[in-house]
C-alpha cells in the first residue's frame, strides 16, 4: 500500500487529497476536499494573484487536516508529501510548497515537487488505468497544449498556444460581453440561445502546417464585433457567444485532427490509440462532442476524467507523487526546490514565448 498526501495551490483552488495504491495495483482517492475562490474573484472578472495567495494561507491548513481525517489515515501512515511546485501564480505556489515542506520536515516523509501539468497528464492512469503512450489535449485557463505522454517524466509537446490560452479567451470574451465570472460556463450557456452563423469570426491557424494554436486574434474579432453593434441586446450577446464557440470548435477540430494523424503514423504498433482531454474547457459540451466524433472517425478512444479531476485538484498531484515514487523519480534535494511560475512539462522542445498565461515557455 502506497499513500500520498497531495497539495494544490497553483491558482484559485485550494485543495488537499490523500490517494492510495494497493498491492494489487488498484488506486483509490481516499479524500479530496477543494475550496474554490470564485466568489472572491468574481467582482474583478478574473483571478487576482494577491487575493488568491491570501485565501490559500487562510484555508490550506484546515484542508490538509480535513483530507487526512477524511481519508481514515494518520500522517504517520503516509509515504510521501506531493505538492504543486509550478507552473502557476507564484504567490499561491509559495503557500503550498512551504506548507508541504513544513509537513515533510515535521513528519520525516519525503517531499515530491510536482509539475501541475504532469498531474493532468497522469490523471487518466488513476481514473482509467491507461497504458503509455497516449495523447493529451490540455485546455484550461492557463494552458492549451497537445502533449504526447510516453511515460512518467517522459513528455513531448506537439502543439501549444502562441498567445492566449483557450480558457483565458473564453474568460476575456465573457468579460467583454458583460457575462459573469467564470467566463467559460457562461459563454457556453449564452451560446445555446445564439446563432453560430451570424458572425464570421476568424479561425486562427486552421489549415496551417504548424501544429500550434492562436486565440488572440479571435478575441480581438469578438471585441470589434461587439463594439460595432453596441449597445448589445441579450440576443446579440448570445449570437456572439455562439459564433465564438463555433470558431473555437472548428480550430480545435483542425489542430487535434492533425495530432491524431501524426500519432497514427508514428505509433503503428499501438493498437489502443487514446486521446485524453483535461482542463476546465473540457467541460464544454460542444467541444467535447466534437472531440468524441473526431476520435471515432480516426479510430481513437476518448477519455475525459470526471470534471472534478479535469480542473485543478490535489488528487492528481497525489497520484503523480505515487507514479514518481514507483518510478524512482524522487529528487534528493526536494526540500530546496523553489516554486516555478513557468515550468515546461516537455524539457526537450524549444520554448515558445507567449504560450499562455501560466507556463508561457511550456
Amino acid at each position: 500500500m502506497i499513500r500520498v498526501l497531495g497539495i494544490e495551490t497553483s491558482c484559485d483552488e485550494t485543495a488537499a487529497s490523500v490517494v492510495a495504491l494497493d498491492d494489487a495495483g488498484s488506486a483509490r482517492i481516499l479524500s479530496s476536499p477543494v475550496l474554490s475562490q470564485i466568489e472572491e474573484h468574481a467582482a474583478f472578472g478574473g483571478v487576482v494573484p494577491e487575493i488568491a495567495a491570501r485565501a490559500h494561507v487562510e484555508a490550506l491548513d484546515g484542508l490538509v487536516e480535513a483530507a487526512i481525517a477524511d481519508s481514515g489515515t494518520k500522517l504517520s501512515d503516509l509515504d510521501a508529501i506531493a505538492v504543486t511546485a509550478g507552473p502557476g501564480l507564484v504567490g499561491g505556489l509559495i503557500v503550498g510548497l512551504m506548507t508541504a515542506k513544513a509537513i515533510a520536515a515535521a513528519s520525516g516523509k519525503p517531499l515530491i515537487a510536482i509539475n501541475h501539468l504532469e498531474g493532468h497528464a497522469l490523471t487518466p492512469r488513476l481514473t482509467d488505468g491507461l497504458e503509455f503512450p497516449y495523447l493529451l489535449l490540455l485546455v484550461s485557463g492557463g494552458h492549451t497544449q497537445i502533449v504526447l505522454v510516453r511515460g512518467v517524466g517522459d513528455y513531448r509537446r506537439w502543439a501549444t498556444t502562441i498567445d492566449d490560452a483557450l480558457g483565458e479567451a473564453f474568460d476575456k470574451t465573457a468579460k467583454m460581453l458583460g457575462l459573469p465570472y467564470p467566463g467559460g460556463p457562461n459563454v457556453e450557456k449564452a451560446a445555446k440561445a445564439g446563432n453560430p452563423g451570424r458572425f464570421a469570426f476568424p479561425r486562427p491557424m486552421k489549415g496551417e502546417p504548424r501544429p500550434d494554436f492562436s486565440f488572440s486574434g479571435l478575441k480581438t474579432a469578438v471585441r470589434q464585433a461587439a463594439t460595432a453593434i453596441s449597445p448589445l441586446s441579450d440576443q446579440d450577446v448570445a449570437d456572439i457567444c455562439a459564433s465564438f464557440q463555433e470558431a473555437v470548435t472548428d480550430v480545435l477540430a483542425d489542430r487535434v485532427g492533425k495530432a491524431l494523424e501524426r500519432f497514427t503514423a508514428e505509433f503503428l504498433e499501438v493498437s489502443a490509440r487514446i486521446l485524453v482531454v483535461a482542463g476546465g474547457v473540457a467541460a464544454n459540451e460542444q467541444i467535447r462532442s466534437m472531440l468524441q466524433g473526431l476520435c471515432r472517425e480516426n479510430g481513437f478512444g476518448f477519455v475525459a476524467p470526471p470534471l472534478d479531476l479535469c480542473t485543478d485538484n490535489a488528487a492528481m498531484i497525489a497520484w503523480a507523487g505515487i507514479e514518481r515514487l514507483r518510478a524512482g523519480l524522487v529528487e534528493d534535494n526536494a526540500m530546496g526546490f523553489a516554486p516555478r511560475s513557468r515550468w515546461p512539462l516537455d524539457q526537450v522542445s524549444a520554448p515558445v514565448i507567449g504560450a499562455g498565461r501560466r507556463g508561457a515557455k511550456a
